[in-house]
């Protein structure tokens, strides 16, 4: 074993598998891993994954000086409401707020309109004797006096965690503070979140659902931390960890443990930096990458060349007030159930079968049929080399598991159920995909499709066929390709502050003095850290509106100068950026700043990756039956490491951890960074 740890780990829990991608960066080779995920405790496939690794790369758990590590921890726990008994202390006269939310309706012909239950209920909701006014000062100033008769309230709720969030407390968080030093002193080790350290932004009703979902989430977080931590210095790895962000940056356990809201999109933030590094090494700006695993499809834009970051996104109707990289979810992967509804019609996810039972062909008890069941009984997986032959899987029960639950009751034989299937499944992906688009005014025809995830590769060419995508990308272990992602990310500190003022040379002295403060904010997170300053950057951007509307959008301040003529320039990349949005400007009206924003990034030493030349293999001769098109046909079987030149479809291209469908009409070649690149052929061409 060296004396200085060498590898670098990147690490994506997802809801079937656990993903690995390690880099050795002694020689820049590296190795991607894939192990089942073990629900019931995400740490202990992690390091059975570690393990595993070690021994099948060559290394020492010691030897691992860097684990980077995604997870759906806080994602699952507010999906299945596995959430920690909370209260909530507010402004009295706004204990309401969380309930009133906003008056929008999602599904415009419902006679009665669904709304979620408030994570935390009425009887939980206390009100605090102060009053903040939206200018600072405190028209009501908070008497500690007066907090004592909250104790017991607090007490008989059998509160697990407090969130704490008063009027206008993003403006002067005075009140808040003094609350929470109140409540550590009163409730030693009681869990608290502050809306003005969380969420400090103006609207009151985003600003307080973020608060309470970090707040509930901090106790099952901070377990699961603390069980990972112990797991760790019980293997004898003392590698440094960083948790993986909603922004697609790291923070240290401490800041995720304080902040647990911002791992809500950890997962799928890992492949969408790593669809943005593909960009930019394969020159191609416009990128539309689909992530299929077991439980979701998830898809993000690049467009030229730069991925869209959110100011505020929800997750199960739940508004979540943090920047995070606009990704779209929908619940179709490979494990996702195929049944049919109250209506009689055949329905794909979002129910997903998991790693435990799984899908039927696994064999672990799984009785309803899923996507992965369907592609096996067509032909297109090789039920003897699942997972590079680790895993055999049971073609007969999956076969016989579609006929009992879908062909019988629907009165279709076999091929058309599976088939059935596969139309619903490749529908249901291919709008998801169509929406990311159209809801930017976005061509698809102008993107290319990166293709990744374990599943993704058997569906992409029908799901670009259906957007009229004429080229598709299948990257090197585009299984663990979100694994690939993480093992790039940097630490990132978002940061903001809001006040509604007007955009104008006026207010340049505020201006000023905030980006002063949040850059001196942003340098002492980064010192704790313990990033070197010349690793340290620094991103500015502002939150602009005409002055009367509801909503702004979010402008890159590139020089971050608080003068006039840095102002002008803002303004103008305003005014050209609600053009393109909205398809109209008005330079001559007012334009009021609503925040300003800070992003503080600590490098991290980048190894280099050195991809060796594929090993030279024989052509494949194998073939096998295959059912396309509605009838059972034989298609030649490649292995991805054999292919060197131009191949045609149809076609099946297989490696240990994915298959890739290449659907007649098709040709696919070797590109850059490892990659396959698959073409639509000119119609001339395709017969």
């Amino acid at each position: 074993m060296s004396t200085d740890p060498f590898i670098r780990v990147g690490i994506d829990i997802g809801g079937t598998f656990t993903d690995l991608q390690i880099l050795d960066e002694r020689h820049g080779s590296l190795h991607s891993l894939k192990t089942p995920t073990t629900p019931e405790d995400p740490s202990i496939g992690l390091l059975a994954g570690l393990e595993q690794a070690a021994a099948q790369f060559g290394f020492a758990l010691p030897d691992i000086r860097l684990l980077l590590h995604g997870t759906t921890i806080a994602t699952n726990a507010v999906l299945e409401r596995r959430l920690a008994r909370g209260v909530l202390l507010t402004t009295a006269g706004f204990e309401d707020v969380l309930e009133i939310g906003r008056h929008a309706r999602r599904d415009i012909y419902a006679a009665r309109q669904r709304r979620p239950a408030p994570l935390i209920p009425r009887d939980r909701r206390f009100g605090v004797p102060e009053r903040m006014r939206a200018d600072g000062t405190a028209e009501r100033v908070l008497d500690p006096a007066a907090l004592e008769p909250l104790a017991a309230r607090i007490e008989a709720a059998g509160a697990e965690a407090v969130a704490v969030t008063l009027l206008h407390a993003y403006v002067n968080g005075a009140h808040e503070a003094m609350l929470g030093e109140w409540l550590a002193r009163r409730f030693p080790g009681l869990p608290v979140s502050l809306s003005s350290d969380i969420s400090p932004e103006i609207r009151e009703y985003e600003r307080s659902s973020t608060t309470v979902l970090n707040a509930l989430l901090m106790p099952v977080v901070g377990h699961y931390l603390g069980q990972l931590s112990a797991r760790l210095r019980a293997a004898g790895l003392p590698a440094r960890l960083l948790l993986v962000q909603s922004n697609s940056g790291v923070c240290s356990p401490e800041v995720a443990a304080r902040q647990p809201a911002r791992l809500l999109l950890s997962g799928p933030s890992g492949g969408a930096l790593a669809t943005l590094r593909m960009a930019e090494a394969l020159e191609r700006p416009n990128l539309l990458g689909v992530d299929m695993g077991g439980t979701s499809f998830d898809v993000c834009v690049v467009r030229e060349g730069a991925v869209t970051q959110m100011t505020q996104g929800e997750i199960d109707e739940l508004p979540v007030r943090l920047p995070m990289i606009e990704i779209r979810t929908i619940g179709s992967g490979g494990g996702s159930i195929a049944a049919i509804d109250e209506a009689g019609r055949l329905r794909v996810g979002p129910r997903s079968a998991g790693s435990r039972p799984g899908p039927v062909c696994y064999g672990r008890g799984g009785t309803e049929p899923t996507v992965t069941d369907a592609n096996l009984v067509m032909g297109r997986l090789d039920p003897r080399y699942f997972l590079g032959g680790r895993m055999a899987l049971d073609l007969d029960g999956a076969r016989e598991a579609i006929r009992a639950r879908l062909g019988a009751p629907l009165g279709l034989g076999p091929e058309a159920a599976v088939e059935g299937m596969m139309t619903v499944t490749n529908t249901s992906l291919a709008t998801a995909a169509r929406l990311s688009l159209f809801e930017k005014g976005l061509d698809p025809r102008d993107f290319s499709l990166l293709s990744f995830g374990g599943a993704g590769g058997l569906h992409a060419i029908p799901v670009a066929e259906e957007l009229g995508i004429g080229e598709v990308v299948f990257p090197a272990d585009a299984s663990t390709f979100s694994a690939y992602g993480i093992l790039h990310s940097n630490i990132v500190h978002d940061l903001a502050r809001s006040r509604v003022i007007p955009a104008t040379a006026a207010s340049l002295d505020f201006i000023g003095a905030t980006l002063a403060e949040l850059r001196a904010r942003g340098a002492a997170l980064l010192e704790e850290d313990g990033v070197p300053a010349d690793q340290r950057r620094t991103a500015v951007s502002a939150d602009l509106r005409y002055k009367g509307q509801a909503s702004e959008l979010v402008v890159p301040w590139p020089e971050a100068a608080a003068d006039e003529e840095a102002l002008v320039r803002v303004l103008a990349a305003f005014h050209e950026s609600h053009q393109a949005r909205f398809s109209y400007a008005n330079p001559d009206a007012p334009v009021e700043l609503v925040a300003l924003r800070l992003s503080a990034t600590g490098l991290l030493p980048a190894g280099a990756i050195r991809r060796g030349e594929a090993a030279a293999a024989p052509p494949a001769a194998e073939t096998r039956p295959v059912l396309l098109d509605g009838r059972w046909q034989p298609v030649a079987v490649h292995r991805r490491a054999a292919i060197t030149g131009e191949t045609s479809g149809p076609a099946l291209i297989e490696e240990d951890y994915t298959t890739i469908l290449l659907s007649a009409g098709w040709r696919c070649a070797p590109g850059p960074e490892g990659t396959l690149i698959a073409r639509r052929m000119p119609q001339g061409d395709a017969a």
